[in-house]
């Protein structure tokens, strides 16, 4: 099983990714390609995202049973903790103080 969530990203990107997977939502798709086409469709999305972002997260054989990769700009960032993928999120933007 492949998912991708996408947002803000230009609907050219999001006619392509709904050629090969289903759009369940706005901008949110799924489908069980190959890895091949798993990496193809990836690739679209880097060539694509522009000013908007994006994760993958796929079934993978591995400890939690699943990997992700993600593009663009978000407070969740991807971390490595002994082996295992967790998210970590950036601090808030601390609003500007007046003197």
């Amino acid at each position: 099983m492949l998912v991708i969530v996408t947002e803000n990203v230009p609907p050219r990107l999001r006619g392509r990714l709904a050629v090969w997977l289903l759009e369940i939502r706005a901008g949110v798709y799924i489908g069980s390609p190959s890895k091949r086409l798993r990496e193809f469709i990836w690739n679209q999305v880097l060539e694509g995202v522009e000013d908007g972002n994006a994760v993958m997260a796929w079934n993978t054989n591995t400890e939690s049973g699943y990997d992700f990769l993600t593009v663009g700009r978000n407070r969740r960032v991807p971390v490595d903790f002994d082996g295992l993928r967790l998210v970590s999120f950036k601090p808030l933007d601390e609003p500007d103080k007046a003197l």
